[in-house]
């Protein structure tokens, strides 16, 4: 204690450990001081925007969920209210039997609700579309433990609506197969239907009827990008941000924890009352194999995968005719390297009218040789899709290749369990919080619910450690 002023170290500088820093001043003012350690040369993790074409665009994540009402929030109280953007269209294609055909009305993570709506869209072929209403008479396929996405959709509907339908929708969000991906944590709605439900497309015939109708935009971004957040989050929080710093070691002492940085021959220590780890998976089981060993064990089995994201911007005079999609998803059984495209320009009709300025996302996990190549015949993929698919000529004005090197959780069959042992194993030791895209959800507003519970828990501590001291 510094004083009656309590010290809080916060482990990663990314919008989960801000967010839990900015939670901290929120709530008890200068009463804590945060002490926020980055080893990057920068603040924000996957929300980085730098400028294409001279257009400031996000090289991570390029928007959060609307409906959920955490991120808008958090913006608007650090700021930003005034820079939150809705998007010019959602409207958005599979790539599927060598042409764009559009997204169903009426699924819900892949999964059709609406027959007549999936045979107007053509993604699947007469086959795979006739295998769908099987569901409604086949037996119950009900699922009392966790299983992987695969099983339980191609049991329901076939082959088809997994690999051309859900497969590229969990691939946009994951990065992953859906042969590992966990039915509950990865489409919770879902889960909770099949516990009960005999027919998959009544359960999410419900669902969709279930949401509201008039609940706005799915998504908003910021008017310089969702790279501006944490800059402002950080500023707000008060903390000491110490970027360039790596936090290698982390132990308990008899009064809280003891922080080791610095280089390993001239290492430095930092005391503190009580932590806040909030960095991937892989690093906190670092952090932890001393102390919680029982929740390093279950975070290093927690796999991450690797992309990459080519910005292209092009004269809009390149594209035959302006876009009128904000993008359009690619199933891997296509077999194409690009997984993913964003219209940015479309969808955020603010960043420019003069060109089209886009996104392809290339890799998912098992992928990696895909990212092996450099810069250069990454770019040419990107354009080599756009003139394939969108009959784009002539070369962009300006180029980005960001690469995010084991930036995307997978949350496995038995992620939720797995979770839930390793907030078990923290729980045990006083003033010890974790927080991050690990653990509940992958989205920026999943990932301030994680910091703002992780710093009630420090919060709660160092209220009853101050009870006791009285």
């Amino acid at each position: 204690m510094e004083g009656n002023r309590a010290h809080v170290a916060v482990i990663g500088a990314g919008i989960s450990g801000l967010a839990a820093a900015w939670h901290l001043r929120q709530s008890a003012g200068e009463r804590v001081k945060v002490t926020v350690f980055e080893s990057s040369p920068r603040i924000g993790g996957k929300l980085y925007a730098t400028e294409v074409a001279g257009v400031s665009l996000d090289a991570g994540a390029e928007a959060m969920l609307a409906r959920r009402p955490e991120g808008k929030e958090l913006a608007a109280a650090v700021g930003l209210a005034d820079d939150l953007m809705d998007p010019g269209t959602t409207s958005s294609a599979i790539y599927s039997r060598g042409a764009l055909r559009p997204l169903p009305k009426g699924q819900v993570m892949g999964v059709p609700s609406d027959l007549a709506e999936l045979a107007r869209s053509g993604i699947l072929s007469p086959a795979g579309l006739l295998r769908v209403p099987l569901d409604q008479i086949l037996p119950a396929t009900l699922v009392r433990t966790d299983v992987s996405v695969a099983a339980y959709i191609r049991a329901r509907m076939g082959g088809e609506v997994l690999d051309r339908l859900v497969e590229p929708l969990l691939g946009g969000v994951y990065a992953g197969r859906s042969d590992h991906l966990s039915l509950e944590a990865t489409m919770p709605r879902i889960a909770a239907a099949a516990r009960g439900e005999r027919s998959l497309l009544a359960a999410a015939r419900h669902i969709v009827q279930d949401t509201p109708k008039d609940a706005g935009p799915v998504f908003t971004t910021l008017r310089n990008g969702m790279g501006s957040l944490p800059e402002a989050v950080a500023k707000a929080s008060g903390a000491d941000v110490r970027t360039g710093v790596t936090v290698r070691e982390l132990h308990r002492t008899e009064t809280g924890w003891r922080l080791v940085t610095g280089p390993v021959p001239r290492p430095e220590t930092v005391e503190a009352d009580a932590v806040i780890v909030a960095v991937p998976a892989t690093a906190a089981s670092r952090l932890l194999k001393d102390e919680v060993p029982a929740a390093a064990g279950e975070l290093a089995r927690i796999e991450y995968a690797s992309m990459a994201v080519v910005t292209l911007a092009y004269p809009a005079a390149a594209f035959p005719e302006r876009p009128a999609r904000s993008g359009y998803l690619v199933p891997p059984v296509e077999g194409r390297a690009v997984k993913a495209v964003t219209f940015s320009s479309v969808k955020w009709p603010h960043l420019s009218r003069d060109m089209i300025l886009l996104r392809c996302s290339i890799g998912r996990i098992g992928e990696e040789h895909l990212l092996q190549r450099d810069d250069a015949e990454l770019v040419s993929l990107a354009m080599a899709e756009m003139g394939d698919v969108m009959g784009v000529r002539g070369l962009p004005a300006d180029t980005r290749v960001t690469r995010w090197g084991g930036a995307l959780p997978q949350y496995d069959v038995g992620h939720v369990d797995r979770v839930a042992r390793v907030h078990a194993a923290v729980s045990g030791q006083p003033g010890l919080a974790v927080c991050g895209a690990a653990y509940d959800g992958l989205g920026i507003p999943a990932c301030i619910v994680t910091a703002r519970r992780a710093a009630g828990r420090i919060l709660d501590h160092l209220s009853r450690r101050e009870g006791q001291d009285a």
